[in-house]
């Protein structure tokens, strides 16, 4: 016996349909794409976005559609002036992060290693001294 809510969609081409028409709403509207709007065209929330993202026969739709989402946002980091926003929200609903890279080579010769913790202190009394 299924469990919970049946889903708003059956078909993933009138899930297409609606997609599109949010897209073609927003270049129409001069609107920016964004996650949010996508779910409010789709009349669904943004959980239920990531339930059918698991699907196997959604998947590819919603992926190619916040796929959209995330090259318009990428494109604006480019040509506005401010990115801050962008750059929030590429970072939490596309999953970009900063990455610091730090490489060390060589090794690191520590004179004190292998002295017990008595040897230890008879060299910080002896350094008082």
């Amino acid at each position: 016996m299924p469990r919970g809510r049946p889903k708003k969609y059956t078909e993933v081409e009138l899930m297409q349909k609606k997609i599109n028409t949010y897209f073609k709403k927003c270049d129409n509207e001069h609107e920016p794409y964004t996650v949010t709007g996508l779910c409010l065209a789709l009349e669904i929330t943004r959980e239920t976005l990531s339930q059918y993202l698991k699907s196997d026969e959604f998947s590819d739709t919603i992926k190619k559609a916040k796929l959209r989402v995330e090259n318009y946002l990428e494109k604006h980091l480019i040509t506005d002036t401010s990115t801050t926003g962008i750059i929030f929200n590429l970072k939490n609903n596309f999953g970009w992060t900063d990455k610091q890279q730090v490489e060390h080579s060589g090794n690191i010769n520590n004179p004190f290693e292998g002295l017990s913790t008595e040897e230890l202190r008879q060299l910080i009394n002896d350094d008082k001294h």
